[in-house]
């Protein structure tokens, strides 16, 4: 009974752990600790089967690594076909009409529970046993996740070799931990999904308004710390109105989403800028450390595409970056102002280039005042808190 109860509160443990995660790495992280702790193993790793390139990957490793196996590894991914008993396995379990169990390997050969113990014509998965042999490890139970009615992955728990290795009770175990993996990676995925909603903007497929405010209070925090240099321009799409008036929204739509594309593609020769919509006309793209002559060069160009567009008058774009002499930034919402007051000294002067702030003395007082016609007051109203 003290072992039964021993299990139940692993599986409680685990299932809390993955509900706690806030990212998918870390989801997987806790499935493997969590199920590598409830089967008394030393290390665990969760892979997904990769159906279209035919291949297992590696998402984790947790536990006691061998050498060269990284926590979360970029490629260490296995060729289905050099795992002809698994697919096998699998292939025979889910035509029997039931979902696959788990099964176990040995370093010494096959065991009860194994996909080829004791079938004539069959041997167990020498990659497996290899594999083994070469990281010191005695045994191994492997548990496919099912997920959506449909193999997912796998979970592979193991243990050093001289130790007990794993029996039938902890394949029929692993094959419940695997179900309730399944479920956490559902529920991270839901999650996930939701928070690229969240932070998306449905049109264009650009960051949205949220995901600016998150990414520049982390900039400024990192540009307090450590003095790295912060960009934000900001963009505002002319003639939007005009096209929506005389074409129709759905063109105006189009339009919006061609220049949000034309702001990616500028956004990228950039390393690591964040390409927004901020909602409406207003678009930005957030850097960090980047020169600010780099920003500008990459804004000059951004004006030039816009202005190549079909519809629409070009953009007036403003440019505010902590390279810059523009005082103190101690908060998002001082860079946010003067990039937005570049912006529309950029608008009101219908200038063909961005407007930087910093090397216009009047867009550091116009960013400084309190707004003054409803234009101005509709763009520094949404600026940052």
């Amino acid at each position: 009974m003290g072992g039964e109860d021993a299990r139940l509160r692993a599986v409680v443990a685990l299932a809390q752990a993955m509900a706690a995660a806030h990212t998918p790495r870390g989801s997987w992280r806790a499935a493997a600790l969590g199920a590598c702790e409830a089967l008394g193993g030393t290390f665990a790793a969760l892979s997904v089967w990769e159906r279209g390139r035919g291949r297992l990957r590696v998402l984790v490793n947790a536990g006691e690594r061998g050498e060269g196996e990284e926590e979360f590894p970029e490629d260490e991914t296995y060729p289905v076909h050099r795992f002809p008993e698994i697919t096998e396995f699998l292939h025979e379990r889910w035509a029997a009409g039931g979902e696959p169990d788990a099964w176990v390997e040995s370093a010494d050969g096959p065991v009860d529970g194994a996909p080829g113990a004791g079938v004539p014509g069959r041997g167990y998965c020498h990659q497996r046993v290899v594999a083994l042999r070469r990281r010191g490890r005695g045994s191994c139970v492997v548990a496919p996740i099912v997920l959506h009615g449909r193999a997912w992955g796998e979970l592979y728990v193991a243990r050093p070799a001289g130790e007990p290795v794993f029996g039938r009770e902890d394949a029929d175990f692993a094959t419940v931990l695997a179900a309730v993996i399944a479920a956490g990676i559902s529920q991270a995925e839901r999650f996930e999904e939701v928070r690229r909603l969240a932070f998306t903007d449905p049109l264009t497929g650009l960051a949205n308004r949220r995901a600016v405010d998150v990414r520049l209070d982390e900039a400024v925090e990192r540009h307090r710390v450590d003095g790295a240099v912060v960009s934000l321009v900001v963009c505002d799409l002319n003639g939007l109105k005009r096209v929506n008036d005389t074409h129709g929204h759905a063109v105006g739509d189009r339009l919006l989403e061609r220049f949000g594309s034309v702001l990616s593609r500028c956004g990228a020769m950039l390393p690591g800028a964040l390409a927004a919509r901020l909602g409406g006309d207003e678009f930005c793209l957030l850097v960090m450390g980047t020169e600010t002559d780099e920003v500008i060069r990459v804004a000059t160009e951004l004006c030039e595409r816009a202005d190549e567009l079909e519809l629409g008058d070009g953009v007036a774009c403003g440019i505010a970056s902590t390279g810059d002499p523009i005082g103190p930034v101690i908060s998002a919402r001082r860079l946010f102002r003067l990039a937005d007051a570049a912006q529309y000294r950029a608008k009101a002067a219908r200038s063909t280039g961005p407007v930087v702030a910093g090397r216009d003395g009047e867009v550091l007082r116009l960013a400084d005042a309190p707004p003054r016609s409803p234009h101005e007051r509709r763009h520094l109203r949404g600026s940052h808190r």
